[in-house]
């Protein structure tokens, strides 16, 4: 009996050892990747959030952003960027009410499913540079997190390196800032091989200057080569040479990503199918409408970031014209700039489509003007700027969540300012939208009729191939066709066929399935 208990004992001594042998596994190989997420337990954490509302005095004459300041406290230069920083957030256009932006920190940190101990605003009118609030505040919130016996402090605000030390030390808890969250929510949601590469490459450039608050031992030295070698590099200096080389690893990788992309583009440009990108803020409902258009099943939740590799589907239109309807990652107010040019690769097949689809949920009008001008910020950023405003569709989404009055006077709003009223959840509205995209679709575009022998069955295949084939009559002479052409196929078909194409005697939408009779 003894010996069956010792040897019961060694099996468990020896499973712990393997486990505790696979995650140090596990860190090494992430630290070597240079990649090191803030959240790795299998438990919930417990988390407060603390939103930190900067007043315009605190920011000086031109209410610009919070600019953190270096990790010794001490004052930079207007201007200059500190290297490694965190990204500083544009200048808001419009003011949003604190208690919205900490209700959304709070989505965001539900989203990697933290267990909320407490929520707290504090607002500035003096920047503190060494902890970002004042020492008082600091003080009080470390007695708040001691006694709730929290894990993790999430600030949503900016945070220099040394300021995020600093807290993390006053708190005895881990802390990170809006982008450190951002980020982790990103590393969680991410599926496909591109996805896991743009999440890394922003993570290591957000983290290559923090490396100081994940290790003790970073000043070591270790000695050069030779008899006489100098002191060598330090700890710190070797890790951030070897995050250096792995950004550099991922860029390339990524630079083949994005010629990959091309050639599908070049792929899809090829076959006369337009592509309609989905964009909006997170959360507000591109992943159902996608679904409701296309029948398809990609995940859908009520929290933010649910939705982050891009998936397409086909998609008929009223009048049987096909699209490629494209569902992408959300926007969110100061979205790290890290992460802009790390999934840029992903964003330009939003810059890239023929038509825009601005989703917005307008079932809390004040904040979705807020939504809206982060959205049109980030869209900026991309470089879609005003010339292309003209195939974009606003697309006013959860009128399933408003009353009959709201949903009245949306309504002829919307009907004033060209969007389009629509419920995901409930589909109504979707006739409308897909009607609204087949009118932008063909606003440059045009028609052509031709008529073709029987033998040229090499020039039909071309005007299938180019062209979208709305009509087809054949008899004992041939075929007549009516095709619409984008502008430049138009051109290569008039250099082809030069005066065989003609123009229908009715143009315009309503004479679409008319044209048959210019044909007779």
């Amino acid at each position: 009996m003894p010996a069956a208990l010792t040897g019961a004992n060694r099996t468990r001594q020896g499973r712990k050892r393997q486990a505790l042998s696979r995650k140090s596994r596990r860190h090494r190989q992430n630290a070597r990747n240079g990649i090191t997420f803030q959240i790795e337990e299998r438990k919930p954490t417990r988390a407060y959030v603390l939103h930190v509302d900067i007043r315009a005095a605190a920011l000086g004459r031109d209410a610009g952003p919070h600019r953190p300041q270096g990790g010794n406290g001490r004052n930079r230069r207007p201007g200059r960027k500190e290297e490694g920083g965190p990204p500083l957030p544009p200048t808001p256009r419009r003011r949003r009410p604190a208690q919205r932006q900490l209700e959304e920190a709070v989505s965001l940190a539900r989203a990697i499913d933290l267990d909320i101990r407490g929520q707290a605003i504090v607002s500035l009118n003096r920047i503190t540079p060494a902890t970002l609030i004042g020492p008082g505040k600091v003080e009080e919130l470390a007695a708040e997190v001691q006694a709730r016996e929290v894990e993790l402090v999430i600030v949503n605000a900016p945070l220099s390196p040394g300021q995020q030390r600093n807290l993390e030390k006053a708190w005895d808890a881990k802390v990170l800032d809006r982008t450190g969250l951002i980020l982790e929510i990103f590393g969680r949601r991410a599926r496909t091989k591109e996805g896991r590469l743009q999440v890394e490459l922003a993570h290591l450039e957000y983290q290559k200057t923090r490396l100081v608050r994940s290790w003790t031992h970073l000043e070591r030295q270790r000695g050069g080569f030779g008899f006489l070698g100098g002191p060598g590099e330090t700890q710190i200096e070797a890790d951030r040479r070897l995050i250096r080389e792995r950004i550099a690893r991922i860029r390339r990788q990524l630079e083949q990503v994005v010629r990959t992309r091309e050639l599908h583009r070049q792929a899809r440009r090829r076959i006369p199918y337009p592509v309609v990108a989905l964009a909006g803020y997170t959360n507000a409902g591109k992943s159902t409408l996608f679904n409701r258009l296309t029948r398809a099943r990609v995940h859908v939740a009520d929290q933010l970031f649910a939705t982050l590799d891009p998936t397409m589907r086909l998609v008929r239109l009223p009048h049987g014209r096909q699209v490629i309807l494209s569902d992408t990652v959300g926007f969110i107010s100061d979205l790290p700039t890290t992460l802009v040019a790390a999934f840029r690769a992903t964003l330009e097949e939003v810059v890239e489509a023929d038509v825009i689809l601005h989703v917005r949920d307008m079932s809390d009008e004040e904040e979705a003007i807020a939504q809206a001008e982060d959205v049109e910020r980030v869209l900026a950023e991309l470089g879609i700027g005003e010339e292309r405003r003209c195939r974009m569709i606003e697309v006013w989404n959860k009128t399933d969540l408003m009353d009959p009055e709201q949903r009245t006077r949306l309504a002829a709003l919307a009907e004033r300012r060209g969007a389009v009223l629509v419920s995901a959840v409930t589909g109504e509205g979707m006739e409308a939208l897909l009607e609204r995209i087949e009118a932008v679709l063909g606003a440059e575009e045009t028609l052509r009729a031709i008529a073709l022998a029987p033998h040229e069955g090499a020039e039909m295949a071309w005007l299938y191939r180019h062209g979208e084939v709305l009509e087809r009559h054949d008899d004992a002479e041939g075929c007549r066709l009516l095709v619409r052409f984008s502008p430049a196929d138009l051109a290569r078909a008039e250099r082809r066929f030069g005066e065989r194409l003609t123009l229908p005697l009715r143009a315009g939408r309503e004479g679409i399935s008319g044209q048959a009779d210019s044909l007779h």
